[in-house]
């Protein structure tokens, strides 16, 4: 994304990469790197606990690498569709996207929270426009998450901007936010502290 191929317009936040991460590595080295990621996390999560794995599609030369790679041998109960706003895409090559797919992978004994089936599998949510993160989601879609679960301690392992933990505090539940980023971290604690102050 860094260089800017790959239907990113010239002025897009990701071309400048992540501040402490730069995900344009080689497709086998990424879908090692996010299995591990899950793997720690299944190890780390209870009987009855879920995860809800939000990844956008990558385009590398060109060409879609969809995440059945990455999630293969998970337990993937569900794909949640998150219809979002489009934004801007100026490469001819593409059709505008407009969804990013959120993986239930879950533990045997999770179950949702009373009448959280009636939000269905297509969430329609606007894109985040305010935040100076490189890729911000809204803290809505991070609600839905949340609120579909009954208890429990909620971790995001990329923070980012904090729009999980901002979630988290409006549902009253415990949380933990894990970046490498400094600059991110205090991004987050900035809105964390504006959101309840």
């Amino acid at each position: 994304m860094k260089d800017g191929r790959g239907g990113k317009w010239s002025n897009a936040a990701l071309i400048q990469g992540y501040d402490k991460h730069a995900d344009c590595m080689p497709h086998d080295d990424y879908v090692a790197w996010q299995r591990d990621c899950l793997t720690e996390m299944m190890r780390v999560l209870r009987p009855d606990g879920a995860i809800f794995y939000n990844h956008k599609w990558r385009v590398q030369k060109g060409l879609l690498q969809d995440r059945s790679d990455i999630v293969d041998g998970f337990p993937v109960r569900q794909i949640i569709i998150w219809h979002r706003s489009g934004g801007i895409n100026f490469n001819k090559g593409y059709f505008l996207p407009n969804y990013e797919v959120i993986y239930l992978i879950a533990k045997p004994d999770f179950k949702l929270a009373p009448k959280a089936n009636s939000l269905g599998c297509v969430w329609k949510i606007n894109q985040e426009s305010k935040n100076p993160h490189p890729a911000p989601f809204p803290v809505e879609l991070a609600e839905n998450c949340i609120m579909s679960v009954d208890d429990g301690v909620v971790l995001d392992p990329f923070i980012g901007s904090g729009s999980t933990a901002l979630a988290a505090e409006k549902y009253n539940r415990e949380w933990i936010g894990i970046d490498q980023s400094s600059e991110y971290i205090e991004m987050a604690r900035k809105r964390i502290k504006g959101a309840s102050g």
